[in-house]
């Protein structure tokens, strides 16, 4: 048995099977008898975590393995399995038989922080271990120094942006009643339904009281939340992303049983307006300026007409000068997702003023920004601190987003070049270097892929580069061109250590050295890591002439 200190990574990691002493034995040793079927319930021993926070347990001789959503290491758990794998299979607990001699007392009565059972500090000892075992067990890595991860300025009530999602009480239970309108968190792990809030302690009282408002304002008005897919009633179409977690799942399974004619007849019956012709609603999104106190809020729904002025001003009787502004989003997609879509500015300003360290900034709704203000400016620390700029280097920052790494860094350096692929974000950054007044800083749209090599063209190669990727890490073809590029130092933020302990490795291959690794804790009561690695360039690294 591993000891419980150990992290474990699940076989559908990114780009990582999971470790030998932590892998389902081969599939004759776990054989139909210990394999489990949908909707099976297990009692089951919580042995470690794995990466994404699930808890591990195993079945019979061969090891068998069932992550398990909403347990800890030490618990024994009822659970119910709701996706099942030749070696592998997930679950979520029904019920807590054992608790773990770590579980403490849940503060929070909703989804979204499964980790809220553990103490503060084993979580940053849990997420320390995460990163280190990611990249030593898939990078094969070592020699690195891993520094103390920071802990969060605030563990509850920190993030600047919470996105809601409306439900109906009713129907999201399958009881067959109506019910009420609600709006809330998915419920995690294979559930359908919608769990309302009353109290999310991720949000300030003030992003509260503004997602009370906007609920109660479509309970007056007697709107109804959208169908988010049921049965035959719910087909995928080409072209869609999988529905989000949380989302009713049946409708992808009836994905070709129909013709495209009634796959497009269910998408207009689902993303279109009411019976009574007014719009069906999907999502709130609530941001805020943590320094600066203003709120932006943003309601997403289906084709139909909406009352719009009205909800602007209740919100604006609620929040007074609080509110910056109010935004109507008009979405088709068949996704669970907020972006996209038509937007429509109803009252106010469109961008929401906010302060990250010196740097004065308006973000536009659907702009990436950092999700804890005051985390990212402790992150934004580390990265200054590892670019380590004297003043005449040319930087360069991939993924650039809003801006938001390249202006803080851009009075230290000789010039600073950033690329980003929404155009969007793109004009946010041009317009923060110009309200800042910051003149060294130039960016431009574009694939980083395709606009590394002209960028390297037209300013010469880079002495540090600094890059910011998704979820996913970097794809190999943007790592060679990293190596083409032949920085003296990168500085690799990075969201998620299974992504890039690959990503560090191919660097290392290239003759770059990691030197450290910082990890920061943006994510208190989740499982969601942040860290920030150094590489520099050592002398196995190919330098290409000017």
């Amino acid at each position: 048995m591993k000891n419980n200190n150990t992290p474990t990574l699940p076989p559908d990691a990114p780009s990582a099977p999971a470790p030998a002493d932590a892998e389902p034995a081969p599939a004759a040793a776990a054989d139909a008898t210990v394999r489990p079927q949908r909707g099976d319930e297990l009692e089951l021993q919580i042995d470690s975590l794995a990466f994404g926070g699930e808890g591990v347990a195993r079945l019979g001789n061969g090891g068998y393995v069932v992550f398990v959503a909403g347990a800890i290491p030490g618990d024994r758990v009822r659970a119910v399995v709701h996706k099942r794998k030749r070696s592998y299979a997930h679950a979520r607990t029904l019920e807590v038989l054992e608790p773990s001699p770590e579980r403490i007392a849940p503060l929070a009565d909703h989804p979204g922080v499964p980790w809220q059972v553990l103490p503060y500090e084993r979580q940053l000892e849990i997420k320390r271990a995460q990163v280190d075992e990611a990249l030593r067990r898939i990078g094969k890595l070592d020699g690195f120094e891993l520094e103390e991860i920071i802990p969060a300025v605030e563990p509850w009530r920190y993030r600047n942006k919470l996105e809601y999602s409306f439900g109906n009480d009713g129907l999201e239970r399958g009881d067959g009643e109506e019910g009420e309108l609600v709006c809330g968190f998915h419920v995690p792990a294979g559930g359908n339904r919608v769990a309302p809030i009353q109290d999310c302690l991720l949000a300030s009282e003030r992003g509260n009281l503004a997602r009370e408002v906007a609920l109660r304002w479509c309970r007056a008005q007697g709107l109804t939340a959208w169908d988010r897919g049921r049965g035959a009633r719910a087909p995928r179409v080409d072209g869609d992303d999988d529905l989000a977690a949380g989302a009713h799942s049946q409708g992808s399974r009836a994905h070709g049983r129909g013709s495209r004619e009634e796959a497009a007849a269910a998408r207009r019956d689902r993303t279109g307006p009411a019976p009574d012709g007014r719009a069906r609603l999907r999502n709130l999104v609530v941001r805020e300026g943590r320094h600066t106190g203003k709120l932006q809020i943003r309601i997403v729904t289906t084709a139909g007409e909406l009352e719009a002025g009205s909800l602007a001003a209740a919100l604006s009787e609620a929040l007074g000068d609080d509110l910056a502004g109010v935004l109507w989003t008009r979405s088709r997609s068949l996704a669970e997702t907020t972006a996209g879509g038509d937007t429509e500015l109803i009252w106010g300003e469109a961008e929401l003023p906010e302060q990250v360290g010196e740097l004065d900034l308006l973000i536009s709704p659907e702009a990436f920004f950092q999700t804890n203000t005051e985390m990212a400016e402790r992150l934004y620390e580390v990265v200054v601190e590892y670019a380590a700029l004297e003043g005449w280097e040319r930087v360069y920052d991939l993924y650039s987003g809003i801006g938001t790494i390249a202006l803080t860094l851009a009075p230290r350096a000789g010039e600073l070049w950033g690329i980003e692929l929404v155009e969007e974000a793109v004009a946010d950054a041009i317009a923060g270097a110009r309200r800042n007044e910051i003149t060294k800083a130039h960016f431009f749209a574009g694939d980083t892929r395709l606009a590394l090599p002209e960028l390297l063209e037209r300013a010469g190669r880079p002495d540090v580069l600094v890059v910011d990727p998704p979820r996913a890490g970097l794809s190999k073809k943007v790592v060679h061109r990293i190596i083409d590029a032949s920085p003296k130092r990168i500085v690799y933020v990075s969201c998620n250590p299974t992504t890039l302990a690959p990503n560090a490795a191919e660097l290392v291959d290239a003759g770059w050295v990691l030197r450290k690794v910082r990890p920061v804790d943006m994510f208190p009561q989740t499982h969601h890591i942040e860290c920030v690695a150094l590489f520099e360039r050592g002398d196995g690294a190919a330098i290409p002439p000017e």
